[in-house]
């Protein structure tokens, strides 16, 4: 492990309880300067890790709460008329932080849902014509609620994209969940952690992972395993070239966490599965993590 990562996860676990591998993907997808997908049913604690990873890399946070009367404008902002500047002026909405959690975000609307495109690709929101550049570094975390819950609207592949991952926390362990219901709700926590991190420090280790190497034998390999994801019958449609890339970068940004200056095939497999799983549909009798898992298994290194 990267020793500069240490302080992070150690105030992360403390709050997080037996999820250590989640914490790990998560780092690596901001550290990839992705965005980061966490779906699983409620109370598990998903909107307390994001508030907890806020804290503890010292970024601008605003929580959303995305609900099915929810408009554009209550996220990206809106032109008001001034009377006494004769001028409308822009007042930015909550989309316009460092870190935007964007909690269940599939009760909104797919007209809500698209106004985060933009912003989530580009770095920028067009209102009215004009275009305002956000924050750096920008960083979307969403909670998705299962889609056979009441009152949800399935994301559209589009939207999925922008994810560099989907993570699902799952049930604590026996272990951790007894001891939450010893000490108590793991939230009364999130005030004591310290900001080990800061928006300076975060985009000055973005930069450190893009200069992780990718051999050419690393690079053929991942192409092997985005072209069995194409294969007839497998999944409804094949993953992209970009998801190809978000593989690359993702696995850059484990081999960082790692302390290393190049990527091992090994990092590759760590990443994979949570940044293919939400841009495939299966075809077959398993679902799209498991069909990703028995590619992992079926394609050679080299």
């Amino acid at each position: 492990m990267n020793a500069t990562f240490e302080p992070i996860f150690q105030q992360l676990n403390s709050v997080i309880l037996g999820k250590e591998l989640i914490l790990k993907k998560l780092i690596a997808c901001i550290l990839a300067g992705g965005h980061v997908l966490l779906e699983d049913v409620p109370g598990v604690g998903k909107t307390t890790l994001a508030t907890s990873l806020a804290a503890v890399l010292g970024l601008h946070y605003q929580r959303v709460q995305f609900t099915n009367d929810m408009l554009p404008a209550d996220l990206l902002g809106v032109n008001v008329f001034m009377p006494t500047e004769g001028a409308f002026q822009f007042h930015p909405g909550p989309v316009f932080n460092q870190f935007v959690l964007a909690d269940e975000i599939n009760r909104a609307s797919p007209k809500v849902q698209s106004a985060l495109l933009e912003a989530m690709e580009e770095g920028q929101v067009s209102v009215d014509g004009k275009t305002y550049a956000l924050s750096k570094p920008f960083l979307v975390v969403a909670t998705q609620n299962p889609s056979e819950q009441l009152g949800t609207f399935p994301l559209p592949e589009s939207q999925l994209d922008r994810f560099m991952m989907r993570l699902s926390m799952g049930y604590p362990i026996e272990e951790a969940e007894k001891t939450l219901y010893h000490t108590g709700d793991r939230r009364q926590l999130i005030h004591t952690i310290q900001a080990t991190g800061s928006p300076e420090k975060l985009q000055e280790w973005q930069a450190q992972v893009r200069t992780i190497t990718v051999s050419e034998a690393v690079a053929a390999y991942v192409y092997r395993l985005v072209a069995a994801t194409r294969q007839a019958g497998r999944f409804a449609v094949g993953l992209s070239p970009r998801a190809g890339l978000a593989v690359i970068n993702a696995a850059k940004a484990w081999a960082f966490l790692e302390g290393r200056t190049f990527v091992m095939p090994e990092d590759v497999k760590a990443v994979w599965v949570s940044v293919s799983n939400h841009r495939l549909q299966s075809l077959q009798q398993q679902n799209s993590s498991k069909a990703l898992t028995d590619i992992l298994e079926t394609v050679t290194v080299s």
